[in-house]
């Protein structure tokens, strides 16, 4: 959605209202061209743990072969 900035400014506390509600994007403009965006804020509390950290490690080379390599097992 795009909207001019003064119909923006006279409504802007509905509009961050509506993109909580949404979560879509509001494109604010300026004599046609576009200056600034309104998104929703993501909590991120309320995301789940699983993934947090997808994207953050580097595989280097096989991880699954072996390594020929023997260990010592201690039986207490």
């Amino acid at each position: 959605m795009e909207i001019a900035a003064g119909q923006f400014k006279a409504q802007c506390l509905q509009l961050m209202d509506q993109v909580k509600q949404t979560h879509e994007e509001i494109v604010i403009t300026k004599h046609g061209r576009p200056v600034a965006k309104l998104v929703p804020v993501e909590d991120e509390y309320s995301s789940s743990f699983i993934g947090y950290m997808k994207g953050s490690v580097v595989v280097c080379g096989d991880i699954i072969a072996s390594v020929d390599e023997e260990w010592e097992v201690c039986a207490e």
